[in-house]
Parts: C-alpha cells; structure tokens; sequence
C-alpha cells in the first residue's frame, strides 16, 4: 500500500492468512434472486494478518492479527439496515438487518454469522430467524434456539457515501470502531418477548475490561427487549 494526500501518508504491507469462507453463501438462496439491489457476501469470516503500516509518520505492526473480509455489489444500498462486525480472541461475528424490496413488497432481511472456537453458528431469515428488536441501537435475532444480540454503546459515527441507483449520491452513517456489547445465547425468545437464557455461548463487551462496569454504576444500560 502506498497512499500520498496533501494530508495523509498511508504506506507498509499486510499478508493475510488463509481465508475462512462460511459454509454457503451467506445470502442462501436470495443471492440466486434476480434484480435485487444489494448482494452482501462473507468472503473470509477470520483469518490471520501480519505486516506493518506507516500512517503519517506513526508505525503500525500487525502480529498475528485478525482480519474479515466482506463485500457488497448491487446499485443501491438498503433503505433501512443496521451492521455489525466483530473480531475477538477465538473467533469473529456478523450481523446485519435490512429492508428489502422484492416484487413491490418490503421484507425485513437478516444475517449473521458467528465464529466461535471452530465452530460456526449461521442465523438467517431462510433459516427461520426472527428479529426481536432493530431499534434505539441494539439488534436481537433468534432463530430456534439461538439468540444474537448486538447492542451499540456509543454513536461515534462518520459520514460515508453509498450508492443509490448506481450513483454515489447518499450518505450513511458508520463507525470502523466503536464499542459494542455482544450476546449469543443457547435460548429463544418467551412470552412477551421476554429472552429465556438457557446458556451463554458468548457474552463480550469491545472496551478495555473495567471501562463497562464503571459506566453501569452511573447509568445502567436499557433493557434489550
């Protein structure tokens, strides 16, 4: 990589592992759909990264790193979605919800994927999952019984230009890094959309350890459903 701006210096090199692919396309059968507007697709859901980087004169090493690789191809983007991703020690996670208009019809799609000690956990609306919550911030998605939850705790977003009709004419809002609260459950969803906790597979927070339980003794966290 070699980048030079009026006010950015971006050069180094970054060897990527072996990809890890899911099992099928993440899409199921809708990536076989003509006319749909957006294709998403999970090329590496982890795999190992080394190298260095020099960004504007300050080093960057990358030693037994963790990379993810994914992709988008269509002529719009959705009107409504929500995206997440995640690296962490022993795996990596992805969920996403969108709106997605078919045949003058608008369905509310989903999909995630988590990597977790070898082993992988696909939730998708093919599959059967269902969406519990997509508002205020927090995402949760069950699908038999497992239960995803995704939780923003902080809205430290930037501008970024997405397609529409093919030309670069909207802006959207996202954040490369912010810390987010993570929950994957052996669960399902009761009565009253009340979670029903049967065992925690993956509970984790991305900021340094301490920072979350500081933050709870001031203002606890909303309830996800």
């Amino acid at each position: 990589m070699d980048l030079q701006t009026a006010s950015t210096s971006v050069s180094g090199r970054l060897c990527f592992g072996s990809p890890t692919p899911l099992r099928y396309d993440i899409m199921g059968p809708f990536c076989a759909v003509p006319f749909m507007e957006c294709r998403h697709r999970v090329f590496s859901i982890g795999h190992a990264v080394d190298g260095t980087l020099w960004v504007n004169g300050k080093t960057y090493r990358f030693q037994n790193g963790r990379g993810y690789i994914e992709g988008d191809r269509g002529r719009s983007f959705p009107r409504r979605y929500a995206w997440t991703q995640c690296s962490f020690p022993g795996g990596s996670l992805m969920l996403a919800t969108a709106d997605i208009p078919l045949s003058g019809l608008c369905l509310t799609g989903m999909t995630g994927a988590v990597l977790l000690r070898g082993r992988e956990y696909l939730l998708a609306i093919y599959l059967g999952a269902r969406a519990a919550g997509t508002e205020g911030g927090r995402v949760a998605v069950w699908q038999r019984d497992l239960t995803l939850t995704a939780e923003l705790l902080e809205d430290a977003a930037r501008p970024l230009k997405a397609p529409v009709g093919g030309a670069m004419a909207r802006t959207v809002r996202e954040n490369i890094r912010c810390r987010a609260r993570y929950r994957l459950y052996r669960g399902g969803i009761g009565p009253s959309s009340t979670l029903i906790q049967t065992g925690p597979l993956l509970s984790m927070n991305t900021e340094p350890e301490g920072t979350e339980k500081r933050r709870r003794r001031k203002v606890p966290p909303p309830p996800l459903f």
